[in-house]
């Protein structure tokens, strides 16, 4: 917490000299706010032929995999609607910058970015995005994140596509209790990243124990810690059934690695973030076809929907040397449901910051081919309670499989995430 108070403050200070030393030289077409042609109002990071979107993602840090897959997946949608035309008469542009998953570059980059763009289609990290969530407040830039703490939530500015971490770990949790054994009494691993991902989701296993007789034996690692030797021993020695990881991808595979290789057989389940089809590569790639889940707020990119095999082919051939994952899902639903509330906002005549965000909580029933619809009209709620089980499969299109359909566990219907 004390490194994002830090970074925090020095976004502050860059965000006061950004404001001293830009300059108001806009292209021709950009009134800077106002009425372009056809009467549609504009304002920040639209012109009369652009829509500039940012882009704040990991391509170098512990979401490399993910950053990559999330940021080709919006570009690619991009590049298909100016294809098409545009929205609202402009091409839409994405501004793209690498934070590494450093919490002061994080915040520098948004510092640098807001005043230019419309919004974000995309910031990956919880604790960043909590940290400028009240920065977003006041400039009602939206804010799609790949995130998906339950601390996001409250805002009509920063909108959580998806079940929030809480709800999902009560629904991974409900699927260990009813196929893979969990039962009460039973002790609950759960290792999780210190900050707002694996808090949020801790959040939901103890609500979820609470509820059902469990009891969660905890294991707090940092985003650095790589080898889960430490908690894998620990768990065992608790006499654990099951493990909840809501972690990073290299530290989920290091945790059931470990224990295939410590006889420690056990099933582990993992948040939407925590897997990389890579993985299935290395060592670990037995192990995790065996014991390990993913819980996901939409269907996989090898899901059987004309959505869905449209996106592969697509991808495939805009990327024909990189993997498909569900980083691609999430990077094309998180667009179009911006580019949705652009064309709402278009229809509008309103394409302003307030415009889109206006326009967002009109849309109720979103799907953007992936099985779960998104509800967008309440801010203090995620835009979906559903999570689909997945478990890694190397004879899958893009290394999952599904093993239980888009649902709610009856705990997390009556939940409440804690936005504020």
């Amino acid at each position: 917490m004390n490194t994002l108070t830090r970074a925090t403050a020095a976004g502050t200070a860059l965000a006061a000299l950004l404001a001293l030393t830009a300059c108001s030289s806009k292209a021709k077409d950009d009134d800077g706010g106002g009425e372009s042609a056809g009467g549609v109002k504009t304002g920040v990071g639209v012109t009369g032929r652009t829509i500039d979107l940012g882009v704040l993602t990991d391509m170098t840090g512990v979401y490399a995999t993910l950053g990559k897959s999330v940021t080709q997946a919006q570009q690619l949608y991009v590049d298909q609607a100016n294809a098409d035309g545009g929205i609202c008469g402009r091409k839409l542009k994405l501004t793209v910058r690498d934070h590494g998953y450093d919490p002061q570059k994080a915040v520098a980059v948004y510092t640098e970015l807001e005043p230019k763009v419309l919004g974000f289609a995309q910031f990956i990290g919880s604790p960043f995005v909590a940290a400028v969530k009240q920065r977003v407040a006041r400039n009602k830039g939206l804010v799609l994140p790949q995130a998906w703490s339950a601390n996001l939530l409250g805002s009509p500015y920063v909108r959580v596509v998806g079940s929030t971490y809480d709800l999902e770990t009560i629904n991974a949790i409900d699927f260990l209790m009813k196929e893979k054994g969990l039962k009460k009494g039973d002790k609950l691993g759960h290792v999780y990243f210190e900050g707002d991902y694996g808090e949020s989701a801790l959040k939901g296993s103890k609500h979820m124990a609470a509820e059902s007789g469990l009891t969660v034996v905890e294991q707090k690692i940092k985003p650095t810690d790589n080898d889960m030797t430490a908690q894998v021993s620990a768990l065992k020695k608790a006499g654990v059934k099951a493990v909840v990881i809501s972690a990073g991808p290299r530290q989920a595979a290091s945790l059931v690695g470990v224990a295939a290789a410590g006889r420690f057989d056990v099933p582990v389940i993992g948040n939407n973030s925590a897997f990389a089809p890579q993985l299935l590569a290395t060592q670990s790639g037995p192990a995790l076809t065996k014991n390990y889940y993913v819980a996901s707020p939409t269907l996989p990119i090898g899901a059987d929907t004309p959505a869905a095999k449209k996106l592969v082919a697509d991808y495939e051939k805009a990327h024909p040397a990189d993997s498909l994952d569900n980083g691609v899902v999430a990077g094309w639903t998180a667009a179009s449901v911006f580019g949705e509330a652009l064309k709402k906002a278009c229809a509008d005549k309103d394409l302003t910051r307030e415009g889109v965000d206006k326009a967002l909580l009109t849309i109720d029933d979103f799907d953007a081919g992936f099985g779960v619809p998104q509800d967008f009209t309440d801010p203090k709620a995620p835009s979906s309670k559903e999570s689909v089980i997945l478990q890694p499969d190397k004879k899958a299109t893009g290394g999952m499989r599904v093993v239980r359909k888009p649902s709610t566990a009856e705990a997390a219907e009556s939940f409440s995430p804690s936005g504020d």
